[in-house]
């Protein structure tokens, strides 16, 4: 599988994508504040969640076969991709809407049984209005680039700068317009974080990259409001006072602190007003895009543990659920994120168990539009 695929398919629900079991004590208590409440359906240990992309070509009777299938083989949430930086597709949001997905797909994981999931990008936005009209609000890299000039990797990696205020308020506005759907069950934040600084070792080679340490081009985010709050805090300019920029601890942390910081004092604030669950898909390798989510408040985690992207084996997925776990001051349920494009059925019971054997609560799969009868057949073997 080449780059790009893999960065649309991590963007629309993996190179940042994930989920929670609901040992719910803390998402109820905080859903009985509202009147807008959607309980969880479940509250079983084992959980499984699958990530789901609009389909133009998909009719009702579509979603419903598949989802029919999901829910027999075990599913018990969809987190379905309703925002894309571009569009959305539900109403009320702030970017034009290209259909109401919710409002046709969230009744029918209702009756169900299957929780329904708003999945949203987070950082990424690249409406070409929004561009024009916010030109300031764009994560700049090491070389003074601004994103949305000059995206890394692809064209649609506009990040935008965690810094600005004003993006913040924005991000927060996504949340809360999410949140106050009553058929929604949760918010699922996707692309939370700045672009990779170095991409995955398998990667690297399909497209002549080499990346043996964090180069300028890739280093977000140089923006004025970046740098001009850690010159507050330090007295230092990252861009022209620090020599080499990636060995400095303390602009790395602050990098780190301003995606946690708009995480846990805007975004959660958002969801938990409304009674709602938040979660993130979240890297394992999460120094290299400035994630630091073992500090984020969230409900749950579904870390996008696709062993092949870093050249390993399953093991990959227990070794890294038990870091995850291991990383957390408050341990919270972990769903490992498996990649079904590279997992044969017959591979498949073996995933599920790497992630359970390392203190997942259950695993979440990328995606519905990817598994085969096969995978199906082998699903409802580990969760019946």
């Amino acid at each position: 599988m080449d780059k790009r695929t893999f960065l649309k398919h991590l963007g629309t629900g993996a190179l940042s994508l994930t989920a929670s079991s609901w040992l719910l004590s803390s998402c109820q208590n905080n859903s009985q504040e509202s009147g807008n409440s959607t309980q969880p359906i479940l509250t079983e240990k084992e959980k499984f969640w699958i990530w789901a992309r609009p389909q133009a070509d998909w009719t009702n009777d579509d979603w419903k076969a598949k989802l029919s299938q999901a829910r027999e083989a075990g599913i018990n949430a969809l987190l379905l991709e309703v925002y894309n930086g571009n569009s959305t597709f539900y109403q009320g949001g702030q970017l034009p809407m290209q259909e109401d997905l919710v409002s046709r797909i969230a009744p029918m994981c209702h009756e169900l049984g299957m929780e329904f999931h708003a999945w949203m990008w987070t950082m990424p936005l690249t409406n070409a209005d929004m561009v024009e009209k916010h030109p300031d609000w764009y994560a700049v890299n090491g070389l003074g680039e601004p994103a949305h000039t000059d995206p890394a990797y692809v064209p649609y990696y506009k990040f935008m700068c965690p810094c600005h205020p004003e993006v913040q308020d924005y991000v927060a506005g996504n949340v809360a317009s999410l949140a106050r759907i009553p058929e929604v069950h949760g918010v699922h934040l996707d692309y939370v974080r700045l672009p990779d600084v170095i991409l995955a070792k398998g990667l690297q080679p399909k497209y002549d990259i080499v990346q043996d340490k964090e180069y300028p081009q890739y280093d977000y985010s140089y923006s004025t409001y970046c740098r001009e709050q850690f010159k507050e805090q330090t007295g230092i300019d990252p861009l022209t006072d620090l020599e080499d920029p990636a060995a400095n601890e303390e602009w790395r942390q602050f990098r780190y602190d301003a995606v946690s910081n708009m995480v846990n004092n805007r975004l959660i604030p958002e969801a938990r007003q409304q009674g709602k669950m938040i979660t993130a898909a979240v890297f394992p390798n999460w120094e290299s895009v400035r994630q630091a989510w073992h500090t984020w408040d969230l409900d749950a985690f579904l870390p996008m543990l696709y062993h092949n992207f870093y050249e390993r084996d399953l093991d990959f997925i227990q070794e890294h659920t038990r870091k995850a776990l291991e990383r957390m001051d408050t341990p919270k349920p972990i769903y490992s994120g498996l990649f079904i494009p590279e997992i044969e059925p017959e591979q498949l019971d073996a995933a599920i168990r790497e992630g359970l054997d390392g203190g997942a609560s259950g695993s979440s799969f990328f995606a519905l539009g990817a598994m085969q009868d096969a995978h199906w057949k082998a699903l409802k073997k580990v969760t019946s």
